[in-house]
């Protein structure tokens, strides 16, 4: 009963996409704040605070300003922060409390298809948040145009891994207060050592092999890049990487889920 038929996907999963995004509707008023005003408050206060303490930042052969190095990095730091919370804390509400996917079950709609719209929901939100990061960016110099908007289609396409791998911990979470764990022990961790605020170039080789593991840190250096023209790592790698990512834990999410639902 908890087995995964992928053949029992289709198109149909577009109107579970609609339906989370009528609801959206109702509240984009106050949502779009934070993107559009988190990188000021970080460029502001990291601007200020570092800028008589580090000089440039060497990174991909270039010297750049401390904030020029960071900026970027919010970008992606958001299209994170925005997938997982959607596909944990806002999805963990529409199944448990809201019975939303109860009611999607009474219809025609496969569980395989609502789980995944669900997914493409929650990257449709990282590349809206990360679009209105680069209308704050790109006039402030802080990510080259028209570069920074291919970050757009990276942020959906970074949307999916994270969007999956936050509704696989759906899967197995008990209560929504656990959701704690996954952020402390895995959300974190990505957050600081990601090459988010300094390059990696300045820590160990073994913790530089365990950051190559975090999704983050391909979805940072593939912003740096766009953002800013340069990278430290391979462009097809760190694509390939974000694309097995999605795929592995995009199964298990739909693997877990199922388990859920149907007990």
């Amino acid at each position: 009963m908890s087995r995964v038929d992928l053949l029992r996907i289709s198109f149909r999963f577009r109107h579970v996409w609609f339906r989370n995004l009528i609801t959206y509707r109702r509240i984009w008023r106050v949502n779009f704040l934070v993107p559009l005003l988190e990188p000021a408050f970080y460029i502001a206060a990291f601007g200020l605070g570092f800028s008589g303490l580090i000089e440039e930042v060497n990174y991909g052969g270039r010297d750049l300003a401390y904030t020029e190095f960071m900026a970027p990095a919010l970008v992606a730091t958001a299209c994170m922060w925005n997938a997982f919370f959607e596909t944990t804390y806002a999805s963990f509400v529409r199944m448990y409390y809201q019975k939303t996917y109860d009611g999607l079950l009474a219809t025609p709609l496969s569980l395989e298809e609502i789980i995944l719209a669900e997914i493409v929901w929650a990257a449709t939100k990282a590349a809206a948040a990360v679009t209105l990061m680069l209308v704050v960016l790109v006039p402030l110099g802080f990510a080259d145009f028209p570069g920074a908007f291919f970050c757009i289609p990276l942020a959906f396409f970074g949307g999916l891994a994270f969007a999956a791998i936050g509704m696989c911990f759906t899967g197995i979470i008990p209560t929504i207060d656990m959701f704690n764990l996954p952020i402390f022990l895995f959300i974190t961790p990505m957050f600081l050592f990601s090459g988010t605020f300094f390059p990696l170039s300045g820590i160990p080789d073994w913790a530089r092999i365990i950051t190559f593991f975090f999704p983050l840190y391909h979805l940072v250096e593939l912003t740096r890049f766009f953002c800013i023209g340069t990278m430290e790592s391979n462009l097809f790698v760190n694509l390939s990487y974000l694309l097995v990512f999605f795929i592995v834990f995009g199964y298990l999410a739909l693997l877990a889920m199922k388990r859920r639902l149907t007990q």
